[in-house]
């Protein structure tokens, strides 16, 4: 048995039968598979950038908010009231359309006490669950809003009055058109006075619904099966309008897009699939089978994919119908992720609606089956479909066979409609692919605008908010999507929960759970050259000549629109020459741009920022390119640093920028800074003194041969100032009487007033020498430094060798030589002691002193007292340890018996008393002598 991927499986169109997967393989291969393809997607995903970012400070934002109140995530526009309503948490706020810091008018609506306690009793939080989030704000007339609240997790609806902006206290049961969650996904849209709602039914969120709620009519809903509604996450809903010339005289449709858990594939875990599903507005039910249920539901899938590499977003965030005059020439748009975060990818796939009516009237229907006795299936229904087609919305075909609404279709049909509300086909997107991809990236609001451009063309611009707060903003080419700019709106890190836009006023709202931030859709002025304005790529900006200066168009008259400069292509050739942009406070500049003096040896750092994400830097020394590979330069994303200027590093460096254009296949350079580097030379030193010249005899200048020279001419002495000017800085080794200053230049010209020519040095100059291992010469600084740096480290360290070397003669453990040494320095101290041996001697004068007490006591016999000498067997007995190598004394030390008084001996380390310790042998674990 065959196994299927999530992307066969999904990509297939055939008819099939999913095959069952075995534990093991769900564990292993399924998974194995899934996690490899995440890699490839994640690391070789195709992905768009930004070509401009704006920082939240660098723009003139509009926010709204006040304190204690929070979760501004409902939003709804007045196009004709000239007003953005605003539901919050706990209150509901009018401001100005054109400015929304301005607040017209505020009312409040908090949760009865008794509700919360219920609230709190089921054990949900008192101060984040059990308040009034408003979620529902829907227009009912030109005087009323309809607005719902979760009320402590009792839902409850209310009418708004607008001419007093206050509530008619008359709450009515919300269940079915608002959440009880305030976390919790939903949707609603209000149609000729109907409110239709995706939501859940209960408290703990366990029955989807998608209803119709009409002060006219019963509630009409989905049925409870999983069947129908799996697990769904809504997320939009609107009607699509059939308009006057209908042909087939069908019904206005409501459609909703949610992500629900696959019911028709099998996976290792739950698999989400994006949906799309329909409802008819006449739909009212059935006779006897579906009363006061949906007879025209039906959903299909939505596919969002990358075909290269076989991958698929089956999680969708947000969508906006793009309403065109006729509803065939509405464009659905939608944003997605994958079920997988850690991919890193977002995409917006495009949808025509065409493509979804076709699916649903020509679409084939899935059914159940049942597999091994137990085990229920998702296949294709190839049987004969019943008459007229299931699901279908009341036409005139229809209303001939005498069926002019759903209360008269036949039950085979109702029956039918109830088993198989599942269809088969998919609904693909434009192209068959997303029309943009981002990475790093999680979109969570659309909103699109159609905008014609001066080339007469009409471009679909999509504004798409994320879940840090950033706008993106986007323009749909024919083979290309460019994402123009990205906005910080919001100035924390926060998700933007919702997303509108003003044709009018040409804005942009956005609500988050802080504040409402309103930005203008286009921001032509922040463009400061031609280029940078054509190379946008903006359909709302153009350049104006006269002006100079970036405008949009919108705000610009008509009659002015054919002197504008706009290419759409980026071609901006069609700019006039650019000049240089001269750098920001520059002091000084001479003809080849910025002057920047330095001292030899330090660094230099020229500032120059790219002017887009897209464009590169390029720098040039001298009219030849500059690489990171270059002696000594390092070329960053804002600057060139230059460290340890050589008097070679002197001369013109220009900073360029390269932007390639993919539309038209080539590049665009243009200069954006340039700097004339020169070190900074002291003045030469004034003339010396004649006296001081005479002082200085030819002879004695010859002695320096790096820098001599012969008398000047006429007066038969030496000219110091001319002989020092020709010297560089190198070759300064050495000085007579005095040290003249640096200079740079080798060749700097004699003071005026002197004629007599300088006659060549005697040796070279340092600097000018070629040096034998072909190393470069500017370099010497470092040698010189390094040099330095190792003679004052091999100092440091012979100097703690000789401390060391010192501490340890004076503690007495080192050898005998240094003892010696010890002793000839401190023997007046040492002769004082005469009962005391020296340390030093111990060894030697213990052998002297047994080869001589063996000659004089040779004969001796004991006394009368009962003593004796120590003879010399007593002597080779105390001496004898049993090994021949075995040295007579340790540390240096001999038994001081026989030898002095023993009162007097000082202890030593490591010295041993012989007389008090028994002799041992070398074996032995105690000390010997």
């Amino acid at each position: 048995m065959n196994q299927y991927s999530l992307a066969d499986a999904m990509t297939d169109k055939g008819n099939f039968t999913v095959p069952k997967l075995s534990e093991s393989n769900m564990g292993f291969g399924v998974l194995g598979v899934f996690l490899g393809l995440l890699l490839e997607v994640s690391t070789h995903g195709p992905h768009a950038v930004p070509r401009t970012s704006w920082r939240h400070q660098d723009l003139d934002l509009m926010e709204f908010s006040e304190p204690g109140i929070f979760n501004y995530s409902t939003l709804l526009l007045s196009e004709q009231g000239d007003a953005l309503y605003v539901g919050a948490r706990e209150a509901v706020f009018e401001l100005s359309k054109t400015n929304v810091t301005v607040r017209n008018n505020k009312v409040q609506w908090t949760a009865a006490e008794d509700y919360v306690h219920m609230c709190t009793q089921k054990g949900k939080s008192k101060e984040r669950d059990c308040l009034n989030y408003i979620r529902v704000l829907q227009v009912v007339d030109s005087k009323r809003l309809y607005v719902c609240g979760t009320h402590a997790f009792q839902p409850q609806c209310d009418y708004l009055n607008l001419t007093d902006f206050s509530l008619t206290g008359r709450p009515e049961d919300g269940r079915a058109k608002c959440s009880f969650d305030p976390s919790q996904s939903f949707t609603t849209v209000m149609v000729d006075g109907e409110l239709y709602s995706g939501t859940s039914f209960n408290f703990l969120g366990s029955e989807p619904i998608i209803s119709r709620y009409s002060p006219f009519q019963l509630l009409l809903r989905t049925e409870y099966s999983t069947s129908w509604l799996n697990e769904p996450s809504f997320v939009f809903a609107d009607v699509i309008h059939e308009g006057q010339n209908r042909v087939e005289g069908e019904d206005d449709k409501i459609y909703f897009f949610f992500t629900e858990v696959s019911v028709e594939y099998e996976f290792f875990g739950k698999l989400l699939i994006p949906r799309v599903a329909r409802v008819c507005k006449g739909d009212l039910g059935g006779q006897r089978t579906l009363q006061k249920k949906w007879t025209s539901f039906l959903k299909a899938k939505l596919v969002c994919s990358m075909p290269e590499l076989n991958f698929v977003f089956n999680v969708v965030h947000d969508v906006f119908i793009l309403k065109g005059e006729d509803w065939r020439d509405t464009v659905i748009y939608g944003v997605f992720t994958s079920q997988w975060g850690n991919v890193g990818l977002s995409a917006v796939c495009a949808y025509n609606m065409t493509a979804v009516e076709d699916v649903f009237s020509r679409g084939k229907y899935m059914q159940k089956a049942t597999v091994e006795q137990s085990h229920t299936k998702w296949v294709r229904y190839n049987g004969m479909t019943p008459s007229p087609r299931p699901g279908a919305c009341i036409n005139n075909a229809m209303r001939r066979q005498n069926i002019s609404n759903s209360l008269h279709l036949p039950d085979k049909t109702l029956q039918f409609v109830k088993d198989h509300p599942l269809l088969e086909d998919p609904v693909q997107p434009i192209g068959n692919r997303p029309r943009l991809i981002t990475k790093d990236v999680n979109y969570t609001q659309i909103v699109v605008e159609r905008v014609r451009a001066l080339d007469g063309r009409i471009y679909d611009v999509m504004f798409t908010g994320t879940d840090k707060g950033v706008l993106h903003k986007s323009v749909v080419f024919e083979g290309e999507v460019h994402i123009v700019e990205e906005i910080q709106l919001l100035k924390s890190s926060e998700s933007i929960k919702n997303l509108l836009l003003s044709s009018q006023t040409r804005s942009l709202y956005a609500g988050s759970d802080s504040a409402v931030v309103q930005s203008p859709t286009a921001f032509c002025g922040k463009y400061p050259s031609c280029m940078d304005c054509v190379l946008a790529r903006d359909p709302y900006c153009a350049w104006d000549p006269q002006t100079t200066a970036c405008v949009n168009i919108f705000e610009t008259p008509i009659q002015q629109h054919r002197m504008l400069i706009q290419s759409l292509d980026g071609d901006a050739d069609k700019c006039p020459s650019v000049p240089l942009i001269p750098p920001k406070a520059a002091p000084r500049s001479t003809r080849e741009g910025q002057r920047v003096v330095v001292k030899p040896g330090s660094s230099a750092e020229l500032p120059c920022t790219a002017p887009s994400n897209l464009a590169q830097l390029r720098w040039t020394f001298n009219d030849s390119a500059l690489t990171e590979a270059s002696r000594f330069h390092l070329v960053g994303e804002s600057a060139l640093l230059i460290y340890s200027v050589a008097p070679e590093d002197q001369g013109v460096y220009k900073c360029w920028s390269v932007e390639p254009v993919a539309a038209l296949g080539k590049n665009f350079s243009r200069p954006l800074a340039a700097y004339a580097l020169e070190l900074d030379v002291p003045p030469p030193p004034p003339p010396l003194p004649r006296q001081w010249a005479e002082d200085l005899a030819p002879t004695d200048l010859e002695q320096e041969p790096a820098y001599s020279a012969g008398p000047a001419e006429g007066n038969g002495k030496t000219d110091v100032a001319l002989l020092t000017s020709a010297l560089a800085p190198s070759t300064l080794t050495s000085t007579v009487r005095f040290t003249p200053p640096p200079q740079t230049d080798t060749s700097l010209t004699p003071p005026s007033g002197s004629s007599a020519p300088l006659r060549p040095p005697l040796a070279p100059p340092v600097a000018a020498v070629p040096r034998p291992d072909g190393g470069d010469p500017s370099a010497e600084y470092l040698q010189r430094g390094n040099s330095a740096a190792l003679l004052a480290l091999f100092i440091l360290f012979f100097l703690l060798f000789l401390a060391a070397l010192a501490y340890n003669c004076y503690k007495q453990y080192l050898p005998a030589p240094c003892l010696r040494l010890r002793a000839a320095l401190l023997g007046s101290h040492k002769s004082a002691q005469h009962h005391q041996q020296p340390e030093y001697r111990a060894c030697e004068s213990g052998l002297m002193e047994a080869s001589a007490s063996e000659k004089v006591h040779m004969t001796e016999v004991p006394t009368q007292n009962g003593g004796s000498q120590t003879t010399v067997q007593n002597l080779r007995a105390l001496r004898d340890t049993g090994y021949e190598t075995e040295p007579e004394c340790g540390n240096g030390q001999v038994a001081s018996h026989g030898f002095g008084d023993d009162s007097s001996s000082q202890e030593k380390p490591f010295d041993v008393d012989c007389e008090s310790q028994p002799i041992q042998f070398a074996d032995a674990d105690e000390p010997y002598c």
